[in-house]
């Protein structure tokens, strides 16, 4: 049974017919959460077991949160699958900053929680922001790129990432709601809300139904800009733009993998700039290739709302020269190849794309685009294939992206030259297990690779070379190489080299479904098996805890200070473009 609450139900005082263990078991915002003045959420009061509707009491601040909220919620008495009643108000906003104290009552049970509502300084700092994100972006990345861009020589570096000369600033916390462990989703959520989420989930707080598409949604950065003001959005990535990390500018779902709704929701905000992979899903269901299961056909929806369309690198320079400001650019059916294929091996899917643009150039182009715009942009820039390649212990095509990546924030740097209203800040959305220890050094004797491992003194320096100039190794399988290993992992074949012939897959599944080291390794030479340390559900190594580090330089670039949760970089984002002022 659906019934609204009126305003009298909700804020009489509570009687009889009551179940005792049937108290208010959740109330989403949860505790703890920080609401931007007039951002709108919606409000969700779960309940261990079934209730009454007129034994029901939101307050807040001790007001009836109807009143205060100047709508009522919504009663389910059962909650599809769940033996167990809750009330939800869509599209609440609270006008006033301040501390609020939200009780939910039902009988003589009760749940509280507190919420800061924050305003934002009525004059900006920053015209601009570029969010750099490197997915997996850890420690370990920054150092084997220098080695591998640079070089080394009597223990100093011979040259500078782009990302050396930007002052680190905040370690920031990774961590889920519902776990110490994170993922992708509700970590690039929370610095896209400003709210916490559990694992999996963009713009939503993750209730107990399993719709979801149903959860209570928070409002995204690229909401709020549409809501207040006319700033441009911009989305670059070298992953599917459906994916987590791109996923979560604009999307409100429990899971991640729904792609074809995420889709049609980046289509809702329509960002100026969509730069990435992942066509897949912009396709009806009729033409080859397409992963959607109805006849909507995205790319015809952006074509009629006056977007310039590019599918390969050629078309994205025509594409650059477009009035509008506005592109839409699909270079793959899924996820981009990355800059060791793209630019050396030729291996991945490179054949099927062979004219993917980098995301230097992507960057470069998504900039030049929503500067058009006088009252400023916001855009986004993944490195999304650090991470996707340090799940496998790819590590010299992770250390490529990561360069590529390096290569992209110069092109902001550069930006932000000319253009000094503009704040950069570059990031991870989580770490992983990954160091490096020392150098493998196949000219050492014996035929073991393991004794060809050097460390302390061992391990001399690597003999990458960059004769070319263009900031990657010339080639990636030196004599000796970068010896970078994962602290967590899965039954593997450890082989000491680069993968030449195309991106490592460690494990493979066997008939009981366990995932087993993958035999198509365990000829090369000096090949050894690891016994993982994963369980066997594991393919792949995993996420780290650890913090990650946040770099940022600008106007605002101050509000970033010693530890913070992710949640908190959000307020310093709507701060920095004072979108919210108390007045």
């Amino acid at each position: 049974m659906r019934a609204t609450l009126a305003v009298l139900a909700l804020s009489t005082a509570l009687g009889f017919g009551f179940a005792s263990e049937a108290d208010a078991a959740t109330i989403y915002p949860l505790d703890r959460a920080t609401i931007l003045v007039r951002s709108p959420f919606d409000l969700k009061v779960e309940f261990a077991g079934v209730v009454k509707a007129e034994d029901v009491k939101v307050t807040l601040n001790g007001e009836p949160a109807e009143v205060v909220l100047g709508k009522g919620f919504t009663f389910v008495e059962r909650e599809p699958g769940v033996d167990a009643s809750a009330v939800m108000l869509r599209a609440a906003s609270l006008a006033k900053p301040g501390h609020y104290t939200v009780e939910a009552r039902a009988g003589d049970d009760v749940k509280t929680v507190t919420w800061d509502v924050y305003a934002t300084p009525a004059q900006p700092k920053a015209k601009n922001v570029i969010f750099f994100l490197g997915d997996g972006l850890s420690v370990a990345h920054r150092t084997a790129a220098r080695l591998m861009s640079k070089g080394m020589t009597e223990g100093k570096a011979n040259g500078r990432l782009n990302i050396d000369g930007i002052s680190p600033v905040a370690f920031v916390g990774t961590s889920a709601t519902d776990a110490v462990a994170t993922d992708s989703a509700n970590t690039m959520s929370a610095y896209m809300t400003g709210h916490k989420t559990a694992v999996n989930a963009l713009g939503v707080y993750a209730d107990r139904t399993k719709d979801s598409l149903d959860d209570p949604k928070v409002e995204t950065i690229a909401e709020a800009l549409r809501r207040t003001g006319g700033k441009a959005i911009g989305i670059v990535t070298t992953a599917e733009i459906e994916d987590a990390t791109p996923a979560a500018v604009v999307s409100h779902t429990r899971r991640r993998s729904d792609k074809a709704d995420i889709a049609l929701m980046m289509f809702d905000v329509k960002p100026e700039v969509v730069l990435g992979g992942g066509s897949a899903y912009f396709l009806p269901k009729s033409v080859p290739g397409s992963k959607r299961k109805d006849d909507i056909d995205l790319i015809d929806r952006y074509r009629e709302s006056g977007y310039a369309l590019a599918t390969t690198a050629a078309e994205l320079e025509t594409a650059r020269g477009t009035n509008s400001g506005r592109i839409l650019g699909l270079f793959h059916t899924g996820n981009m190849d990355v800059a060791l294929d793209r630019l050396q091996l030729k291996k991945g899917t490179v054949s099927k794309f062979p004219d993917q643009p980098g995301l230097v150039k992507m960057t470069e182009v998504a900039l030049e685009q929503l500067a058009k715009d006088p009252d400023g942009f916001f855009l986004m820039v993944e490195g999304a294939s650090i991470d996707k390649m340090s799940h496998p212990m790819d590590w010299e095509r992770a250390m490529y992206d990561t360069i590529e990546f390096d290569q992209a924030v110069g092109a902001g740097l550069a930006f932000a030259a000319k253009h000094p209203d503009t704040l950069i800040v570059v990031t991870g959305d989580h770490t992983h297990g990954v160091s490096v220890i020392g150098t493998i050094d196949d000219n050492k004797p014996g035929t073991e690779m393991r004794e060809k491992v050097g460390v302390y003194a061992d391990a001399g320096f690597p003999n990458y070379e960059d004769k070319n100039g263009d900031g990657y190794p010339d080639n990636v399988d030196v004599s000796r190489r970068l010896a970078i290993f994962s602290s967590n992992f899965p039954d593997y074949y450890e082989t000491f080299r680069p993968k030449m012939n195309g991106p490592f897959e460690p494990a493979v599944q066997n008939e009981k479904k366990e995932y087993v080291a993958n035999e198509a390794y365990k000829d090369v030479p000096g090949a050894v098996k690891r016994e993982g340390n994963l369980p066997r559900s594991a393919d792949t190594a995993v996420h780290a805890v650890d913090d990650v580090v946040l770099q940022a330089t600008g106007p605002g670039a101050d509000g970033f200070h010693g530890y913070m949760e992710e949640s908190d970089i959000y307020r310093v984002l709507v701060d920095a473009m004072a979108i919210a002022p108390a007045n």
